[in-house]
């Protein structure tokens, strides 16, 4: 692109000039250098074009360099910059014909309406409140100076534009709360492309989240609802003496969980081989015994398997540790949390997420139901379970599977076979809050286990909350003999013969910190992201994360 000749800036193009002769001349130059440096940067790091932004970015050219449009935010040290909260709340009570003092305050545009050639009306949206933000050029200051600059701004604003405003706070003959203008607004920063009212394409949003919070108001809803679910287990746990702690995310042996880990390699430790946690059960498990009395923990974990409508290979969730807290102890706080977080929600539903609709059709009225595992799976099937301790449990389980005509899962190991007996047999009956209690010891060797009397089969002191026919949270007594727990570690790799090789060892670590003496303790689980699924009434955990699952996230990575 060809530049205009500046004979007079001819001398300072040469390095060796001096241009201290004449200095209105040198500046001239230093201005020219710098409004040439932004418009070749601009020019350079433009980015991929389609017909939208090309159209926008030429238009935006013809008003001004585009290394314009993003201007430093001045400090206001008198406070007159006001959030679009705080200028609502301020001018709440604002009489129709007052008007309040100058402020500043900036926005996104939503919406451009155009009264004539003299008068605009604009909605501005940030942090979920909005404002109308009038401009009439005849009540602008210095009138007669700024009617081009007025001029200018009208052709260029867009709907998605940052823009800031300065003026007072009025209410229109309608009675709605305004802000007019009586500067020219400023650009802070121009959307590039078109901002559609609505996108319906499910893959655009998946692919763009900042595109779905920006034409739909549910994922910014679903944010706070989640922030309030974490505020409120927050609160919960604190006011209960609970210490809120962080163990590593990255650990040696993935253990507290049975799940296939994902796997790395730490450079800087001799490219030993390490594993995202699946839980941090085992590591809160040694602050117990390193003297920690009542410890939880929110973070994420990290299960590298599949990815379905409540499963997601990262995920959110929360674990709590009591010493001295038994099974009725740790069923009694599961009621309390649960109902202190739908009256929580409750609370705030109207105006912070009111889009979002109520759990349908479930009662949190305590004390929630409770369904043994044993006696409930005989009784819903009309047969008695074989003893699930001997050597022959499977076999028997196989056969029992063939008889009922139930699609044997695979591999078919214990834990699977049990598993599957309760999807089909008990979960199906939880749809108000409902504990699953008296697990067969197979099913958890983390927790204490013991002989029941009723039914004569080793069972564990454990108990899973149901909702609707979904896992929300997993309770039990902590095993805390070293020697227990080594032949229950031992019973699952028997289990599991099909898992890689690093999760066939023993966590001689963790069994080693159990003979330093652990006290009887309660431990409690929670995956978060069914939560904000549950009080958002949700049927996808895709639907409740910010960015999607991880295939979301990989497309969006791969900007494809």
């Amino acid at each position: 692109m060809s530049r205009p000749t500046l004979h007079f800036l001819r001398p300072y193009l040469t390095r060796g000039i001096q241009p201290a002769v004449k200095p209105e001349l040198a500046g001239a130059y230093c201005a020219f250098q710098t409004r040439s440096a932004h418009t070749f940067a601009a020019d350079a790091y433009t980015g991929r074009h389609d017909v939208e932004k090309q159209k926008r970015l030429v238009q935006l050219r013809k008003n001004s360099d585009l290394g314009e449009y993003h201007p430093r935010l001045a400090h206001n040290a008198n406070g007159e910059r006001l959030s679009l909260r705080d200028f609502n709340n301020r001018h709440q009570e604002l009489p129709k014909d007052a008007a309040g003092e100058p402020v500043s305050v900036f926005g996104r545009v939503r919406s451009v309406r155009m009264l004539g050639s003299k008068l605009m009306f604009l909605d501005i949206k940030r942090d979920s409140q909005r404002l109308q933000i009038m401009i009439e050029v005849k009540k602008l200051e210095n009138y007669d100076e700024v009617v081009e600059s007025f001029k200018s701004f009208k052709r260029i604003v867009s709907r998605g534009d940052w823009v800031s405003f300065y003026g007072r706070a009025i209410r229109t003959s309608t009675g709605q709360l305004s802000l007019l203008a009586i500067r020219v607004p400023q650009i802070l920063a121009p959307c590039l492309h078109h901002l559609p009212e609505k996108v319906e394409n499910v893959e655009v949003l998946a692919r763009n989240p900042h595109v779905h919070q920006l034409t739909n108001v549910e994922p910014g809803e679903i944010l706070r609802l989640r922030a309030t679910i974490y505020d409120s287990i927050r609160q919960y746990m604190v006011g209960n003496r609970f210490l809120e702690v962080e163990t590593p995310i990255f650990d040696v042996n993935a253990g507290g969980a049975i799940a296939r880990p994902f796997e790395t390699v730490a450079n800087e430790l001799s490219n030993t081989p390490v594993r995202l946690r699946i839980a941090p059960e085992l590591n809160l498990k040694r602050l117990i015994v390193g003297g920690q009395d009542r410890i939880f923990e929110i973070g994420r974990v990290f299960r590298n398997e599949g990815v379905d409508n409540t499963h997601n290979p990262e995920f959110s969730t929360c674990e709590f540790y009591e010493v001295g807290a038994t099974l009725p102890s740790l069923i009694e706080r599961t009621e309390d949390m649960l109902c202190g977080l739908k009256a929580a929600t409750d609370l705030v539903r109207k105006d912070d997420f009111p889009s979002l609709q109520q759990p349908e059709g479930i009662d949190f009225k305590r004390p929630f139901a409770q369904l043994p595992f044993i006696p409930t799976v005989e009784k819903s099937s009309g047969r008695k379970l074989p003893d699930l301790v001997s050597p022959t449990a499977t076999q028997n389980l196989i056969a029992l599977f063939e008889e009922l005509d139930i699609d044997v899962p695979p591999n078919p190991t214990l834990p699977r076979l049990l598993d599957a007996l309760a999807e089909k047999y008990i979960e199906p009956l939880c749809i108000d809050p409902t504990f699953i209690t008296h697990h067969p010891e197979a099913l958890s060797p983390l927790s204490k286990s013991y002989v029941c009397p009723e039914t004569n089969q080793r069972i564990a002191s454990r108990v899973e909350l149901f909702i609707n026919g979904r896992e929300y949270v997993n309770a039990y007594e902590e095993e805390n003999s070293p020697f227990e727990q080594r032949r229950k570690f031992m019973q699952q790799l028997e289990f599991h013969p099909e898992t890689g090789e690093g999760s066939r060892e023993l966590d001689e670590s963790y069994l080693e910190v159990l003979e330093w003496g652990m006290p009887p303790t309660g431990g409690w689980g929670c995956g978060l992201d069914r939560l904000v699924m549950l009080f958002a009434n949700k049927k996808r955990i895709a639907d409740v994360l910010p960015f999607g699952t991880l295939r979301n996230v990989v497309s969006i990575a791969k900007n494809r």
